[in-house]
């Protein structure tokens, strides 16, 4: 199975932080011959302020759209692709969300701790987070000033849920853009020998499945004698590999269309300054009790 990717959505704050995240979306866009698409999102004025004050957002949008569109034809020419902009007005995180349905984007990158300019919001904290919370889209978020433009480890952690083996073809095909290694990681109690047993017997799966599709592939489970934080183990494991990539489930399977994001899944996306890939798990077409995303 392909995931081939159309269109890659990118907010844009115009902070040096999204700015790194469209260089990385470049790159990509490069290897999966996509097409980019740039958005700014202008927050709408509340009705007591366009009473009370002027409205320049007209004004705004305008130069938001001028400087977008240098921008775009700037890193087109840089990475020699197709790259187009848009400007909305709302809340940031519905219209990223809406837009990505409106384009049919395949994957949305954005960075998540960047200071805004002028009238745009910031895409951090909660932001960052509902957008990853309600998007059926996978996103990838990134954080910090340093990355490597390929990809050399790829962190998957996995437990005993079938729902986090969704996120195995998407290591797969983002692993063999890059000849990257995908590193497994488990986490169980020594004491839960039931749990450490299925644990063993899914990784074991997982990483012959991965080998006979042609990437490379190493595992480990790691064995705590008490209840740890599991987006810790996760952070600190990808930080011995030097990460380039860490994919994750994004919430929990609970009954049919939830939209919370597993305490984990929201630790290791606000902690990581690795990039991460958070992925929507399929809804089910039956009634199922909750599971932990990872």
């Amino acid at each position: 199975m392909s995931i081939s990717t159309g269109k890659i959505l990118v907010p844009i704050g115009f902070s040096p932080q999204s700015m790194i995240a469209l260089g990385q979306a470049c790159n990509l866009a490069q290897i999966k011959k996509a097409e980019i698409v740039l958005l700014s999102v202008i927050e709408e004025q509340s009705m007591m302020q366009s009473l009370f004050m002027d409205n320049t957002t007209h004004d705004l949008q305008k130069k938001v759209n001028a400087q977008l569109l240098k921008v775009a034809q700037e890193y087109a020419q840089k990475y020699n692709i197709n790259i187009d902009a848009m400007v909305a007005k709302g809340k940031v995180y519905n219209q990223i969300n809406e837009v990505s349905e409106m384009i049919d984007a395949d994957l949305i990158v954005m960075g998540t701790d960047g200071q805004a300019q002028g009238g745009l919001k910031k895409f951090i904290g909660s932001n960052a987070e509902r957008v990853v919370r309600l998007s059926r889209t996978p996103v990838i978020t990134i954080k910090g000033k340093e990355h490597r433009k390929g990809c050399e480890n790829i962190i998957l952690p996995l437990d005993t849920e079938k729902q986090t083996k969704e996120k195995v073809t998407y290591a797969i095909e983002y692993a063999r853009y890059w000849n990257a290694t995908v590193r497994l990681i488990s986490v169980a109690l020594k004491k839960d020998q039931e749990v450490k047993q299925k644990l063993m017997q899914n990784i074991n799966q997982v990483q012959k499945f991965i080998i006979d599709a042609g990437v490379n592939c190493t595992s480990e489970l790691m064995e705590a004698d008490k209840k740890i934080n599991l987006g810790d183990s996760v952070l600190d494991y990808a930080n011995q590999f030097d990460a380039d990539l860490i994919i994750i489930m994004t919430k929990k399977e609970e009954l049919t269309l939830s939209e919370n994001i597993s305490v984990t899944a929201r630790y290791i996306i606000n902690k990581s300054i690795i990039p991460v890939l958070s992925i929507r798990p399929v809804e089910p077409n039956y009634i199922t009790g909750p599971t932990t995303a990872f």
